[in-house]
């Protein structure tokens, strides 16, 4: 009796062991697209080839293919589910999503570059429809990757639903997700992040940086590169230690801080929500709009500018010395100083403050 004990045991053992054991792949080139409905991406450095390391997940693992070819000119990693319906116990019971999935187990594809633009145009509303559930009757499996990308790739990853995280990478990554949160730490190069809901976390990044979100809220730190470029239809956003040639914030709902920035040029605009914002360095042109919210703009004491303000319903103040050109109640016309910069702030309910940054 022993023996068959002894190898049940072992069985048993193993088993968990040999279900999470991580798959290779490479992939050559130096534009390379990944696809993933269900699970973890986590994203680091790596050397030689892009490789990505699959571990699949659930009791339906084994029924998952991964597909390596070329697709539009761009090598191609696909992780394919056979089933309509997806349960991926990382969603909450109650939660659900729906996407469309095409032949080749690709999807998405919205904003990658201009000829995946194109693809995605001819494309949109071609596919099978796919429901991703955390929980029910149909097919339970998922698929973590670890990707390692080496310097200067281009890389795309797809995901549904999951979460993403990247950390210490060099070259340009775009990150599509249905809904999944996203952490990135000391990117360098490009980042792009088009996420239909959940947090975008972004720190120390470096070159170009452009997050947009259907809902959720994103917090930039440390961003030293050309254009910060975040756009979210429900969620606030917070921007801190920011130098950019180019600073550009928006949100349909929600609040917009910004902190420590030093931009010559700058929009914040929010359809309801107040907006803060510090400035360390000069300005060329601003201009904060909200619909409904106080606004407070902080500038360094040599500020000049043409400068115009509006609040329909709301009170306006300022720390620096205004030629006034033009008054009304709730409109105001003037210039600060030599007037090189161009301000121009508007809320349609609540005040506004223009002061002056402490030496």
């Amino acid at each position: 009796m022993r023996v068959p004990m002894i190898t049940l045991s072992l069985l048993l053992a193993a088993g968990p062991a040999m279900a999470q054991q991580a798959e290779r792949f490479t992939l050559a080139g130096s534009d390379v697209a990944i696809y993933n409905l269900a699970g973890a991406v986590t994203v680091e450095p790596g050397s030689g080839s892009v490789t990505v390391h699959v571990t699949r997940g659930g009791a339906g693992a084994p029924s998952l293919t991964i597909e390596q070819d070329e697709i539009d000119g761009r090598e191609t990693l696909r992780v394919r589910y056979p089933a309509d319906h997806v349960v991926y116990g990382g969603l909450d019971r109650g939660s659900s999503t729906q996407l469309r999935v095409r032949e080749d187990g690709t999807f998405g594809d919205g904003d990658h570059h201009d000829d995946h633009n194109r693809r995605s145009r001819r494309h949109e509303h071609v596919g099978r429809p796919v429901r991703i559930s955390g929980a029910g009757d149909g097919l339970q499996a998922h698929a973590d990757l670890r990707i390692q990308l080496p310097a200067g790739r281009d890389v795309a990853i797809y995901l549904a639903v999951g979460k993403v995280s990247v950390a210490n990478i060099d070259g340009r990554l775009h990150v599509d997700a249905h809904s999944a949160p996203v952490t990135a730490t000391g990117i360098k190069g490009g980042l792009s992040v088009d996420v239909g809901s959940g947090p975008v976390n972004v720190s120390g990044a470096e070159g170009e940086l452009s997050v947009d979100t259907g809902s959720g809220p994103v917090e930039v730190s440390r961003f030293r590169g050309t254009e910060l470029s975040v756009d979210t239809g429900s969620g606030e956003v917070t921007a801190t230690d920011i130098q950019a040639s180019e600073i550009a914030i928006e949100t349909g709902s929600g609040d917009i801080r910004v902190s420590a920035a030093a931009a010559p040029r700058v929009v914040l605009e929010t359809g309801s929500g107040s907006v803060t914002a510090d400035f360390r360095a000069e300005i060329r042109s601003l201009s904060v709009e909200t619909g409904s919210g106080n606004i407070a703009v902080t500038a360094p004491g040599s500020l000049g500018a043409e400068v115009e303000i509006e609040t329909s319903s709301g009170d306006i103040e300022t720390d620096f010395p205004l030629q006034v050109t033009r008054h009304a109640r709730d409109h105001l016309v003037g210039r600060i100083g030599d007037g090189k910069g161009r301000i121009t702030i508007e809320t349609g309910s609540g005040d506004v403050r223009l002061l002056k940054r402490a030496s």
